[in-house]
């Protein structure tokens, strides 16, 4: 367990069997944004710079891209979006529609490459696969980006969509992305390169789009009576790296954040005990935690399952079985 603050720890285990109190419930509302006892400022240090968890790609993706416009106002440069390469049987799509559609899809139905990755000086990202794990280079590690090397080329109108403003600068040919990852177990750094400077190439991942979501409802019915097949399969190529002001839940497990703000509103369907745990245990103290908005205390009540239950005591009796054969005390 990560967790340094006794009191947070005994609340989260209370969470994770389906026992949390109501003090427990009011402990963490005391965190909620905007609580009268709060003294924090979302604009200031170190909360300016803490990422956001959610549950939905869209929030986080619509968070990210405001995040990185903002930036780039701060910073009083033009906005970059790096547009990834995609083909169909080795061909770019040429047709306007299609291609818009597809660059348009969340990056967890395109292998988690994105169409559109907005990129600007200093700002934190996350690699979205394996390049070295010997080396700390994993899905899901977070580094700073600095710099996006690519080849000029006109600008194509057909690319402009709401989310950007008029004078961005799209990248349709990026060839490579220097990006400071502060975990990265390399000794030396590489050949005029600062340290921990990693260059990130494009990467190849292929994903299938059923052109259905394209097509009218009366065009869709019929394509269905005549059973044709309208899934295609396209090829992409671009970079592994999404921005990281915002990131899902699920995306954060296993990694330990300095200070984290979080939403336990949950998204209509069924709830799981990690729903809540996973985001509320990123931290090591309550002090480092903030609640996005008010939540409703059955955010707390789920209750685990039965093998959930098993493993969580087989889990504990490692646990104390390992104190105590190495003579430790609680």
């Amino acid at each position: 367990m990560r967790t340094e603050d006794v009191g947070y720890l005994k609340l989260l285990n209370r969470l994770r069997s389906g026992r949390s109190t109501r003090e427990d419930y009011q402990l963490l509302c005391s965190r909620i944004i905007g609580s009268p006892n709060l003294k924090t400022s979302l604009r200031q240090s170190p909360w300016n710079e803490a990422p956001i968890l959610v549950f939905r790609n869209t929030v986080r993706t619509q968070i990210n891209n405001r995040a990185v416009l903002n930036k780039t106002i701060e910073l009083g440069v033009t906005p970059i979006v790096c547009v990834a390469q995609d083909y169909v049987r080795g061909a770019m799509i040429d047709d306007p529609r299609l291609r818009k559609a597809i660059l348009e899809l969340p990056d967890n139905r395109t292998e988690h490459l994105p169409g559109y990755l907005p990129l600007v000086p200093g700002m934190p990202v996350l690699l979205t696969e394996n390049i070295a794990t010997e080396l700390g280079l994993s899905n899901g590690t977070r580094g700073v980006f600095h710099q996006l090397v690519y080849e000029e080329c006109l600008q194509d109108t057909q690319l402009y969509e709401n989310n950007f403003p008029e004078h961005t600068k799209f990248v349709l040919q990026p060839k490579y992305a220097l990006v400071e990852f502060p975990s990265c177990k390399l000794d030396h750094a590489l050949s005029k390169l600062g340290q921990k400077i990693i260059p990130i190439c494009l990467s190849e991942q292929t994903f299938q789009f059923d052109i259905k979501e394209l097509l009218a409802e009366n065009a869709s019915k019929a394509t269905k009576l005549t059973k044709r097949a309208t899934k295609i399969s396209i090829k992409r190529k671009a970079l592994p790296l999404v921005p990281a002001y915002s990131i899902t839940t699920h995306k954060s497990q296993g990694q330990t954040l300095g200070k984290v703000i979080i939403d336990l509103v949950v998204p209509p369907g069924p709830v799981e005990i990690a729903s809540t745990y996973v985001p509320l245990s990123r931290v090591k103290r309550l002090e480092d935690l903030l609640i996005l908005r008010p939540f409703k205390f059955e955010t707390l009540q789920v209750q685990p399952s039965a093998a959930q239950l098993d493993e969580l005591n087989r889990l504990d009796t490692i646990a104390k079985e390992t104190l105590k054969h190495y003579n430790v005390s609680t």
